[in-house]
């Protein structure tokens, strides 16, 4: 795929970024969906880890600026998630080989979707330590792992599903077995 078209999608999937959530509020779902984590993992799918890097970084500060969410000190913590979740994802996807795309897929989010959430804690940890605030595993593991449960099933089943959509519909390249 082309570096243009690359750049396109990400542009793309920053859009939604800025746009899911607003959808998702508006209907009370956005906290329990993490409608943000959508397009910066599809992108880093579809558009590998830097594109998906990018993606995570400015879809969350423009995000911010245009809508408010998330709040400006959300930022701190949100940035490194979602730049992890995007380029883990990408760069797994692009050397995983099973033959099979959707656990190829399954793959590439599981451990994307687990470091970015091991990395969001450690900022966010790092933010609390910083101030007056306490933190502890105990409040990462609700905000982190328990209050996230949902999201990550919509992840697990959505994404794998759009990614094979577009591969269908021609907007990105079938995989092959053996191209890394």
């Amino acid at each position: 795929m082309s570096s243009v078209k690359r750049a396109a999608l990400t542009a793309v999937c920053i859009a939604l970024c800025v746009v899911l959530p607003i959808a998702f509020h508006a209907v009370g779902l956005g906290a329990a969906f993490s409608p943000t984590h959508l397009p910066v993992l599809l992108c880093g799918l579809i558009c590998g880890g830097g594109y998906g890097l990018f993606c995570g970084i400015a879809g969350a500060v423009l995000s911010c600026l245009i809508t408010g969410m998330p709040a400006a000190v959300q930022l701190i913590y949100m940035i490194p998630e979602l730049a992890v979740y995007g380029f883990v994802s990408g760069v797994l996807f692009r050397r995983i080989r099973t033959g099979k795309t959707t656990l190829d897929l399954w793959l590439s989010l599981i451990p994307a979707m687990i470091l970015g959430r091991v990395v969001g804690g450690l900022a966010q940890a790092a933010f609390y330590l910083s101030t007056d605030r306490t933190y502890s595993i105990a409040l990462w593991a609700a905000a982190y792992l328990t209050g996230t449960v949902p999201a990550a099933v919509v992840q697990l089943i959505l994404l794998p599903a759009l990614v094979l959509i577009l591969m269908k519909a021609g907007v990105i390249p079938e995989r092959s077995r053996n191209h890394v």
